[in-house]
């Protein structure tokens, strides 16, 4: 009798530890792809219903479809419009204008502009920031980097995304894209000279930590998966909650086509690199559905929340980049002041749906839903350590907002619909500019005006009555602008941001109101 009473003793206390073992964390990170690089619709009409566009017709992305159909995609998910200063806003829950990385990191030297601030963050993250991956790690998950990095320049610590608080690193490096995708080239390791004969040649584009591809007939969005999936399984056999979060190259130039899908895309009538384009989204695609059923494979599916997404807006070599182009019926492209820079699909789902798990209760996701209200890249980090259990270090600032109420499919009213986008540096599509979302609003700021900006500061539009862009209210609405502009310069000067500066000088040169 008293053994019995020990171990029915064991039994409750060993119970609800076991129930409560962590959840997985899956993030998939795609470079370069905008909102309308799916088949998957994101946009909706007017009664907030999914509507399809002929770009959703022309790519094909059957497992975003799945991964939509077992939770909820965002309409309304805003990134920065290039890579680097999105990627650090999610390891940080801040925005980029606070953590001052607002643009793209040149792996050997810093590329402000002639124009750019000289001590906005050009050296990226470092050794000791409070990171996501840090403090998942130091709550014993195992945090598993694989694909793209960008963190920091070649030089310093960060470069190795390990200095951030991963505990393994699969091909992360300073390098923001691949010297090739093929294995044949070694990722970029080898180079073809003018005659036409392969010779190995050092180069600071390769993907490193791929040797056992290299010679291989292998593409480059194939081997990252076979790495991810073999260290998700070295964590379940060592019993570790896991992070894993899988930075793709695709869908970021250069645009070489993946042969395993060329032959969709041969008929379309497309430029044969908007087809090359076309093949990374699809090798991607069946990347994420290799992982998902990695994870039911696993018997781990339920217990694993996914959040897809991309980094900035779309690079598909469709069209003149502030015109409504390769986003169509978005205006712009990646870099761009306009909706089609900074607009990027983002989809939240428990990896397998069960209503009995733990964590599902605590984080209910709706199934096959659209939340149509606007959040942000930087609203992961609090969304993830809650569901973890964690706690930021009180001394960090966080820009980022939880999520959980929008995951229902719920809007959540305690929440703003604000975005604030700082790029204060040229050259790119779009040089030194802000934009700030406000509701139904949004402004654009330019520093030098120019034919770009129809030789104005600003430039005004209501994404609700106006959604692609198309009519400038600035000179009709000047109390709208003004309104508008004061919460620019209000969210820039909250968060400590950096500015251009005046030419050949060294005065930082702000926003003025109208």
């Amino acid at each position: 009798m008293k053994l019995l009473l020990i171990l029915i003793s064991s039994f409750v206390i060993l119970q609800p530890s076991f129930a409560a073992s962590p959840p997985n964390i899956v993030i998939m990170l795609v470079d370069d792809m905008g909102v309308m690089d799916t088949s998957l619709p994101f946009l909706t009409d007017t009664a907030d219903k999914p509507k399809r566009y002929p770009l959703n017709d022309y790519y094909r992305t059957p497992n975003m479809e799945r991964l939509a159909a077992r939770g909820i995609r965002f309409n309304n998910f805003c990134a920065m419009s290039v890579c680097s200063p999105t990627r650090i806003s999610i390891m940080t829950g801040q925005n980029a204008a606070r953590h001052r990385t607002t643009n793209w990191i040149n792996p050997d030297n810093d590329n402000a502009g002639p124009q750019g601030p000289a001590d906005w963050n050009w050296k990226g993250l470092k050794k000791g920031d409070v990171t996501l991956p840090g403090l998942l790690s130091g709550a014993g998950y195992r945090t598993i980097h694989v694909g793209k990095g960008h963190f920091a320049p070649r030089e310093f610590e960060a470069a190795n995304p390990q200095a951030i608080g991963f505990d393994i690193n699969v091909a992360g490096a300073s390098i923001g894209a691949p010297g090739s995708y093929y294995g044949l080239k070694n990722f970029g390791g080898i180079q073809d000279n003018p005659k036409g004969k392969k010779k190995a040649k050092k180069t600071g584009s390769a993907v490193p930590g791929l040797e056992k591809y290299h010679g291989q007939d292998i593409f480059l969005t194939e081997a990252l998966t076979v790495e991810a999936k073999a260290h998700v399984s070295d964590a379940v056999k060592a019993e570790k909650p896991f992070f894993l979060y899988f930075a793709q190259y695709a869908v970021h130039g250069p645009h070489q086509s993946d042969p395993r899908f060329a032959a969709n895309y041969a008929n379309s009538g497309k430029p044969q690199q908007a087809q090359n384009f076309a093949t990374l989204v699809e090798g991607m695609d069946k990347s994420l559905g290799d992982v998902l059923d990695h994870l039911d494979a696993l018997g781990i599916a339920d217990n694993t929340l996914v959040l897809f997404l991309g980094d900035n807006g779309s690079d598909a070599p469709l069209g003149n980049e502030h015109a409504v182009a390769c986003a169509a019926p978005l205006r712009g492209k990646k870099g761009s002041h306009y909706e089609g820079g900074m607009r990027v699909p983002f989809i939240a789902a428990w990896a397998k749906p069960n209503a009995d798990n733990a964590h599902q209760k605590r984080l209910p996701i709706a199934a096959g839903a659209i939340q149509s209200q606007q959040a942000a890249v930087y609203d992961m980090f609090p969304t993830i350590l809650k569901l973890a259990g964690i706690e930021s270090p009180a001394q960090h600032t966080i820009d980022g907002k939880k999520l959980d109420t929008l995951l229902t499919g719920k809007p959540d009213s305690t929440r703003d619909e604000k975005f604030l986008m700082h790029y204060p540096h040229a050259p790119h599509r779009t040089d030194y500019f802000t934009t700030f979302r406000d509701g139904d609003w949004k402004v654009i700021y330019h520093y030098f005006p120019s034919e770009v900006s129809e030789s104005s500061h600003y430039q005004l539009f209501n994404l609700k009555a106006d959604p692609f862009e198309q009519k400038n209210l600035a000179t009709t609405n000047p109390s709208d602008l003004k309104r508008l502009m004061q919460g620019l310069i209000a969210g820039l000067e909250a968060q400590n941001a950096v500015y251009p500066v005046e030419k050949g000088g060294t005065t930082p040169v702000k926003p003025k109101l109208p």
